[in-house]
């Protein structure tokens, strides 16, 4: 493959796109709950803000079929991923209110929450900024939790996880 330059626009989205997908990050989901009940949708666009106060921010398309959710809820967790938590990372990229065969429970503010994470931060919204095509959310976290083990990445369309280096 050879190297391409291009400028960011609409008739270089994909390249765009395929450029950003160079950059491997972790896999979270964020769940809330929704007037149907639990609803879920995974993102990579996590990151840290501020130790203090705890901050924490993920990016919501404009487009999501989730929007009106996660736009207007007060109180979600965001669950980063355990690299053998993909099945449930897919699924939730794709349909965010089936829970069938999801082991989860009710946590802080009756949100729910999915067990096995490999950590997990319980927020209250502190700010919603408009950017682009997706809406930036930033939470406080009222509550982390966290256990030992790999995250599952995500990097060029691909699950996977790391590999130990000797």
């Amino acid at each position: 493959m050879t190297e391409t330059t291009f400028t960011p626009g609409p008739d270089s989205a994909r390249a765009f796109r395929d450029a950003l997908g160079c950059y491997g990050t972790g896999v979270t989901v964020i769940t809330a709950q929704s007037a149907r009940g639990p609803a879920g949708i995974t993102a990579n666009s996590f990151a840290s803000v501020s130790l203090e106060p705890a901050l924490v921010l993920w990016s919501l398309a404009n487009d999501s079929a989730r929007f009106r959710t996660f736009a207007n809820t007060r109180h979600y967790a965001i669950h980063v991923m355990a690299e053998g938590q993909h099945a449930i990372a897919k699924r939730f990229a794709q349909d965010g209110l089936n829970f069938d065969g999801v082991d989860w429970e009710p946590g802080l503010n009756g949100v729910p929450t999915l067990v096995g994470a490999l950590a997990r931060f319980d927020c209250e919204i502190q700010a919603r900024h408009p950017a682009g095509d997706h809406l930036i959310l930033v939470g406080q976290v009222l509550r982390a939790t966290q256990r030992p083990g790999k995250g599952l990445m995500f990097k060029r369309g691909q699950y996977g996880g790391f590999t130990d280096l000797l």
